[in-house]
């Protein structure tokens, strides 16, 4: 697949209805990351209170995981149907509310009801909010616009990071939840504000006609396949990784030395998290649309997922508090950036009409699959320390790597 190039004669100016767009994607994953974050942050105090183990605690993150996936395709399905804001907004409804629900959970068991279904919402707001950017921004600016959305999660987890760290000072874990509930605002104005997508409007009539299992099942077809099992598969990869070691970094930062963890103090682990966002999350996300429009998008996957291999185990030997911050820094910086290629690369293969379930399958199907990271890391480090368990991670990231290579090359390519 040949990228023909797009750079324009003159510069493009960017309309208000771009701009707000992109804040509205951005501002669904910020708090998308806000919301879900809360319990890894809290997960410490969580066990402690509710008496769960760390495989029961991994347990909850992959039940979080597994709902995304099952969320992606469904709110990917009502973005194709009814429109991508609509569907925008009800994925934040659905996890805020959920989140505020989190810190009335009494037991396990309603713990566990309450994050499934934040997790639909979760997996719902990625693939609407990219697909909305990408079909609204121009081909030239496509890159650093979905890699501006994407970074936008560091700032929501740092931003958890320093709520919790607050809240868990003067409150308890229930209060850190029912701050999750804020995010339901930015739907009001969203549905006065943000404009639909015109690519979309423009095209509805002539694929809503169409049988939409005969319009989905396009992506498995020869000339998307191999891209579509490439993406799926490099997207589980990098977010087993990404999740088996971000779930538990919290617990991991703040549990007594005796059980595995760092014995930080909450002001210390809420200052390692914010640096490890601020300087390593949200600078990989941002860095990584300006290396795909220079190197490709090919070649700036397997750059980021590589050097997150190499870095990962030497952050698991890590032992001072300024060696962890400084690796939790670099680990951060590209075991996440790489994250923003694929709403980039998805968003240039697939068409307008499945565009939406397409992202939302390979990026939400990969999550819903790698949804045993928690419980796997959880599992493996009740025997060999959280530690021992993040080397599963390294490994995780070097596979990505590999599924990279087998990604075709996209830079510049007009959307269908």
């Amino acid at each position: 697949m040949n990228a023909a190039s797009v750079t324009p004669a003159s510069p493009v100016k960017i309309t208000a209805a771009q701009k707000k767009t992109l804040v509205a994607a951005g501002l669904g994953w910020a708090l998308d990351a806000f919301d879900v974050m809360l319990y890894a942050l809290v997960l410490a105090y969580v066990m402690r209170d509710l008496g769960m183990s760390k495989a029961v605690a991994g347990l909850l993150g992959t039940l979080t995981l597994l709902a995304s996936g099952i969320g992606g395709v469904m709110f990917g399905f009502i973005a194709d149907r009814i429109g991508r804001t609509k569907a925008l907004m009800l994925s934040i409804l659905t996890y805020s509310i959920c989140s505020f629900a989190s810190g009335l959970a009494t037991s396990v068991a309603m713990l566990a009801v309450f994050r499934f279904i934040l997790g639909l919402g979760m997996g719902g707001e990625w693939n609407t909010g990219a697909t909305l950017v990408a079909e609204t921004w121009p081909a030239h600016l496509r890159a650093r616009a979905l890699s501006a959305v994407q970074s936008s999660w560091a700032l929501g987890y740092a931003a958890a990071a320093l709520v919790a760290g607050l809240m868990l000072r003067h409150f308890n874990w229930r209060y850190v939840f029912f701050v999750g509930i804020v995010p339901a605002l930015v739907t009001l104005w969203i549905q006065f504000s943000v404009p639909e997508s015109e690519m979309w409007k423009e095209k509805k009539d002539s694929f809503s006609a169409q049988p939409q299992h005969t319009a989905f099942s396009q992506i498995f077809q020869p000339r998307y396949l191999k891209t579509t099992i490439a993406l799926l598969l490099l997207n589980f990869f990098g977010m087993f990784a990404w999740w088996g070691l971000f779930t538990w970094l919290p617990p991991y930062l703040s549990l007594p030395v005796s059980e595995g963890g760092r014995g930080f103090g909450v002001m210390d682990s809420t200052r390692l998290l914010l640096v490890l966002n601020i300087v390593g999350m949200f600078p990989g996300y941002a860095t990584f649309g300006w290396v795909a429009d220079r190197l490709g998008r090919r070649a700036s996957f397997i750059l980021y997922t590589a050097c997150a291999a190499v870095l990962v185990p030497f952050y698991a030997m890590a032992r001072g508090q300024w060696t962890i911050m400084t690796l939790g820094a670099a680990v951060a910086f590209f075991g996440t950036g790489f994250f923003s290629g694929s709403g980039i690369m998805g968003s240039e293969v697939f068409p307008t009409a499945v565009r939406a379930r397409a992202l939302g399958f390979t990026y939400n199907g990969a999550r819903a699959m790698s949804s045993v990271a928690p419980l796997v890391v959880g599992y493996v480090a009740q025997s060999h320390g959280l530690s021992g368990a993040f080397y599963l991670c390294g490994a995780a990231f070097l596979l990505a790597a590999v599924m990279g290579t087998q990604l075709p090359e996209t830079l510049g390519k007009q959307l269908e």
